[in-house]
């Protein structure tokens, strides 16, 4: 498959700066593969009425971490970085700009906080592994002096460059750490939501969970390689970053137990689906699994623990798009994608969601 199959024009001001109001209230569009012809508008509220008793809704359980921070170098330079992962209890990975002017072994200041980055060595690409002194959990720092890790697309008049904000960036930040995660966010780890849970409320998860529809958690953290564009020609050639997962034996019994009672799994979001099949026998069983995970789902290839998939609108070129184009047909796919424009659906993070059945 080539990079030019993934291309499509999407009018600027359909990017959704903001989240609705309420979570169900994003607009939701059903594709049914089993029928030609458009898809059926309607709401997220209304994913109950797709559902049936016996089927397994596969969540992912990651909590985004507030990765965003700000520091400064002994000349008094600002330094933007991003939190990306802990290799030990007091070494980090963290994505730092500007880089250039960065220096091994230079020690910089946490703004927000007397804890000190010691910069060990370069990794490339910006990325710098780091020591935290003194040693402590990134989560738990970062939680007292760190921004919610809002793709670029999403503007903000301030995000992390300094500590002094004003009361209106301090009230948009609570706002969007509160919307930036999904209400069942339980495990640490993630750098980036993932966003077709959303759209979910306590009140719609009862209400499928009374219908008699299965909940089973699955944990992807999910890391900036997911949502990097694809830079190659052709799709075999890109190589995506790998990101930890667990799926547990209790969800894998629950996935287990809809199959075998004729229900279907329908996975939320491309990173459950990732979780599914990076743990699925070719008879589409699923094994408990947790490690790293660096699979690629492009067409063509055939699905064997998913059968539904729940998902947002998805950036031009991106790993997303070339996912859910394995899932339902890049001719199917597309047209949804000019139907949603036509009536102004809203796209990527904060914006509207697709089922396809």
């Amino acid at each position: 498959m080539h990079i030019d199959d993934l291309r499509y024009d999407l009018p600027p001001d359909l990017i959704a700066q903001q989240p609705t109001e309420r979570r169900e209230d994003a607009r939701l569009l059903v594709i049914d593969r089993a029928k030609n012809g458009p898809g059926q508008p309607t709401h997220a509220a209304a994913l109950p009425e797709y559902l049936r008793p016996g089927d397994c809704l596969v969540i992912n359980d990651t909590r985004v971490v507030p990765a965003r921070f700000a520091a400064r170098r002994v000349t008094g330079g600002r330094v933007e970085g991003l939190y990306l992962r802990s290799e030990t209890a007091d070494t980090w990975t963290a994505l730092l700009k500007p880089s250039a002017r960065l220096r091994q072994s230079e020690t910089i200041d946490l703004v927000g906080t007397d804890a000190k980055l010691h910069l060990s060595r370069a990794l490339g690409g910006g990325e710098w592994e780091v020591r935290i002194d003194p040693p402590q959990p990134a989560p738990d720092l970062l939680e007292r002096i760190g921004w919610t890790p809002l793709p670029p697309y999403i503007k903000r008049p301030t995000q992390a460059k300094d500590a002094a904000l004003s009361p209106e960036a301090r009230e948009r930040e609570r706002l969007d750490r509160q919307r930036y995660q999904t209400v069942y966010a339980r495990e640490p780890g993630a750098v980036a939501a993932p966003t077709a849970g959303l759209h979910l409320t306590e009140g719609l998860l009862s209400r499928l969970e009374l219908a008699g529809v299965r909940i089973a958690p699955v944990t992807l953290h999910v890391g900036l390689g997911t949502f990097e564009p694809i830079k190659v020609e052709r799709l075999e050639d890109h190589r995506m970053h790998a990101e930890w997962y667990e799926l547990t034996a209790c969800s894998a019994e629950a996935v287990a137990g809809a199959r075998a009672s004729g229900g279907r799994v329908i996975a939320v979001g491309t990173t459950s689906a990732r979780v599914l099949e990076s743990c699925a026998d070719e008879d589409g069983s699923v094994r408990p699994g947790r490690g790293m995970t660096d699979i690629f789902i492009y067409p063509p290839y055939t699905f064997r623990a998913v059968d539904v998939l729940l998902t947002n609108f998805h950036l031009p070129c991106s790993t997303l798009l070339a996912m859910v184009l394995a899932f339902a047909g890049q001719e199917r796919i597309l047209a949804a994608y000019r139907q949603a424009i036509e009536l102004r659906f809203r796209f990527y993070s904060y914006g509207d969601a697709m089922l396809i059945l």
